[in-house]
């Protein structure tokens, strides 16, 4: 059964500690722990609860992960740096209350609509709509067994090789892979317990579990001769650009480079009718799957 991402990462303010803020989250948002995405998102919406203020919207947000934070009960403290009329800087610290240290840092602008002129330098990519992509199961073949996260959001391949589901490409003979398939990799998202506000937008909170997912890009250029591996964030970045009124967002991943032991990758993410809605970025440690 999919889970509520926005009644996952719920936060509670402890009222007699100013800016101080718990969480629980479960672990239907694991991959082999809790998603670097989700627990960006549970920090900024303690920083939201901070702000106690609907005028101010996310503009850009950046996480330095520290160390794994699992699942369970968390605490998020939150520092207003700055609140102006336009805009308002915060930097959030979130941690395992089971595991001492650091667990993650955010440092996130929030800022109200100003009147000013419009533009775009970016074009969607050229990919078939959702409707007209095929679904597909993330999880194949896997020794680490399945993963809970991919049971809230269907994912619909658009662009790249599922090497690894081999049940994907028996019921779909026609895809195949190209001598040199590029470093990139786009899907389809769709939260199955909607993630709208009262305005009827997708929650741009909603936007960091799924960009948290460029490391495909890599895996599609190595192919299925490349080595196993996996690759933990060391940071991720997302600019808030334009509210989404879709049920999918595509998020369109592409690796810039990979090596010694680092890599370095992006993602735009698109509505169906084809606003840019966010940008991100993230660096990621690469480490050899035994």
């Amino acid at each position: 059964m999919a889970s509520d991402l926005k009644q996952d990462t719920a936060v509670e303010r402890i009222k007699e500690a100013p800016g101080w803020y718990t969480a629980n989250l479960s672990d239907a948002w694991n991959w082999q722990t809790p998603a670097g995405g989700t627990l960006m998102t549970v920090a900024m919406r303690a920083m939201v609860a901070e702000l106690n203020d609907p005028s101010y919207k996310p503009i850009s947000a950046t996480t330095l992960f520290c160390s794994p934070v699992p699942s369970g009960p968390m605490e998020i403290r939150v520092e207003v740096l700055r609140r102006g009329n336009a805009a308002a800087q915060l930097r959030a610290a979130l941690s395992s209350t089971r595991i001492p240290g650091p667990g993650l840092e955010v440092s996130a602008t929030f800022a109200r609509d100003r009147q000013g002129f419009d533009m775009i330098g970016a074009e969607p990519p050229n990919v078939p709509p959702p409707e007209q992509c095929p679904m597909f199961d993330e999880h194949g073949p896997h020794r680490l067994g399945r993963f809970p996260f991919l049971s809230n959001v269907e994912v619909r391949l658009a662009q790249g090789f599922p090497y690894w589901a081999t049940d994907f490409l028996s019921k779909n003979p026609s895809v195949s892979r190209a001598e040199n398939e590029p470093a990139r990799f786009a899907r389809w998202y769709k939260y199955h317990v909607p993630q709208l506000t009262e305005q009827g937008i997708i929650d741009p909170l909603a936007i960091p579990p799924i960009a948290d997912t460029m490391p495909s890009a890599i895996a599609n250029k190595l192919g299925p001769e490349g080595p196993p591996f996996h690759a933990p964030s060391l940071d991720l970045t997302i600019h808030f650009m334009e509210d989404a009124r879709t049920d999918y967002l595509l998020v369109a991943a592409y690796a810039r480079r990979a090596r010694s032991g680092y890599a370095t990758a992006e993602a735009e993410i698109w509505t169906s009718d084809g606003k840019l809605t966010a940008y991100a970025t993230q660096t990621m440690i690469l480490r050899t799957r035994k």
